[in-house]
This record gives structure tokens, C-alpha cells and sequence, in this order.
């Protein structure tokens, strides 16, 4: 997209005085979970999670990334990196009446990335799970995530069975019999819990071959011209350790930019795929001319 037409989709938003808020937390953390309640409390219009543009009880527009099949195309399409799902729901939103939207992440660089992809601004206010969360209720979401595979989609069930029927499990339904924050006494909030294809019961169902794909992707992005000779995938018990062994044209200045990779493939994984790595290990291999 070039830049012009960049310009002009901030300075629609500028115009229609868009403020954009982001959720933050770890994958697996509830956020998904809490998003009404902070849409609630913030007097949010549109959330954008996972994949999907959901307005009050709707999915607006997008695909959840909670169909895939894979971990790695998963994480793709929470990240709107196919042109036509983002085009999608950039026209979605150019057609809803909003002042505020939600966008959830596991980080500030997803939240980023997000934004940057559906040309929305950057967020004028980051909210981390810790602050809308308890550190019980974190543990608890966690160990559904981790342990019965469950994944939360905040719309309502009908919603869900009616455009992911194969991957749905059940439904939540919150009543508040004293006020919560900004949400009312009396009020009923209806949430969808539902299990991914890439969830085997709980624990992520990872292949070697998707992590060496990960790896591919954060090694080009970081820097086109090296390339991956090789990764070894070492699993220690619900921890990983990867050894990256990488190639290098002729000539190439590496001083100080290896511990950067090393750094950015840990934490992007980590972030991302919501995996333990407990350690990222870089060797040179090969030395290319040309």
C-alpha cells in the first residue's frame, strides 16, 4: 500500500477522533476473557482480537485465528498478515460509526504490528492483564489454557456455532449481582469457550517444523541477507532450547548484532506462540560469497 493512501486512512481517523486502547498480557492470561468488561469500562465500541472485528454480541468482519490448524498460521492470522483479511477488516471499520476500539495482544510489538496492518493510530492507552486481573484468575486462565486446551471468543455462543462450529465447546454466561467497575448490577455477559485445532487437551501442539518456521521468519525479518543453515529443536519437559546455526555473506558485520537476534527470536516466540524457551543459542555456519 503506498504511502499516500496510508496518510489518508490516519487522517480519517485523526478526523473521526479514533483513540485506540490495547489489552496486554501473556497468551493464555484471560484476556480475551475480560475484553468486554474492559471495552465496559472504558466505553469501548470495537474490539479487535485474535483475528476478528467483534462489536457487542458480533463478529463484525475478519476470521478467528482460533480455526487454524497450526500454531504458526494461527499466529499469522491474529496478525493480519494476509492482505485480504486485513483489506477486509479495514472496510469493515471504515463502515461502523466507533469514537474507541480494543486491540488485544500479548505484546506492545503485537499491538503495534495490529495497528499497523489495519491502518489504525498507535495506542493512546496500553491496559496489561495485571491491572484488570487478578493474579489467581491469571493462574486459573492459565492452567485452562495450558491443561483442557480452552480458549475464551468474546461473543456469544450462537455466534460462534454459527461461523466455527467445529471448533466449539461451550458457552460462559457472567451474571453481576453487585456493580463491577462500570458494568452494571444486573448485568449478563455471555462469553464462548472454545478448543483450536492446534490445542491437543490443553498443552500446544507444536511441531519441530513449525518452530523452524518461526525461527525462518524472525531470522529474515530481523535481517534479510543471513540465512538459516539449520535449527535444532531440544525439548526439556514443557520447555524448548534452539540452536540456530545461521549462514553469513562475505564480508558481513556482525559485531554486537548476535546477541540482538538472539534476544529478538526468544522474545518474538515467546510473545507470539506463547511457548517457555528457555534458551536461544546462535552459531555461524557457513561464510557465502556473493
Amino acid at each position: 500500500m503506498s504511502a499516500i493512501k496510508r496518510a489518508v486512512y490516519y487522517l480519517i481517523w485523526l478526523f473521526r477522533g479514533i483513540k485506540v486502547f490495547a489489552l496486554v498480557g501473556k497468551a493464555g492470561t484471560g484476556k480475551s476473557f475480560r475484553a468486554r468488561l474492559v471495552a465496559q469500562k472504558y466505553g469501548i465500541d470495537l474490539i479487535i482480537d485474535d483475528g476478528l472485528l467483534i462489536r457487542d454480541h458480533k463478529i463484525l468482519a475478519g476470521q478467528t485465528a482460533k480455526k487454524e490448524k497450526g500454531i504458526l498460521a494461527a499466529i499469522k492470522t491474529a496478525l493480519f498478515t494476509d492482505a485480504a483479511h486485513a483489506r477486509q477488516v479495514r472496510h469493515a471499520l471504515q463502515d461502523e460509526k466507533f469514537s474507541r476500539i480494543l486491540v488485544i495482544g500479548t505484546s506492545k510489538g503485537m499491538v503495534r504490528k495490529i495497528t499497523e496492518k489495519l491502518l489504525l493510530p498507535q495506542p493512546a492507552k496500553i491496559i496489561n492483564i495485571e491491572e484488570v486481573a487478578t493474579q489467581e484468575e491469571i493462574e486459573t486462565a492459565t492452567r485452562a489454557r495450558n491443561h483442557e486446551g480452552k480458549h475464551i471468543i468474546p461473543v456469544p455462543a450462537m455466534e460462534v456455532k454459527r461461523n466455527y462450529p467445529q471448533i466449539f465447546l461451550d458457552s460462559v454466561r457472567i451474571f453481576f449481582k453487585t456493580k463491577f467497575h462500570t458494568v452494571k448490577k444486573g448485568s449478563l455477559i455471555e462469553k464462548t469457550v472454545v478448543r483450536p485445532a492446534y490445542s491437543n487437551h490443553g498443552r500446544v501442539a507444536i511441531s519441530e517444523a513449525a518452530l523452524t518456521q518461526m525461527v525462518l521468519h524472525c531470522v529474515q525479518e530481523f535481517d534479510p541477507y543471513l540465512t538459516v543453515e539449520k535449527v535444532v529443536v531440544i525439548r526439556d519437559s514443557s520447555d524448548y532450547r534452539l540452536e540456530v546455526i545461521l549462514g553469513i555473506p562475505f564480508g558481513y558485520q556482525l559485531s554486537g548484532l548476535i546477541h540482538q537476534l538472539q534476544e529478538y527470536i526468544f522474545r518474538s516466540i515467546e510473545r507470539f506462540a506463547g511457548l517457555s524457551l528457555k534458551e536461544v543459542n546462535i552459531t555461524i555456519g557457513k561464510v557465502k560469497n556473493g
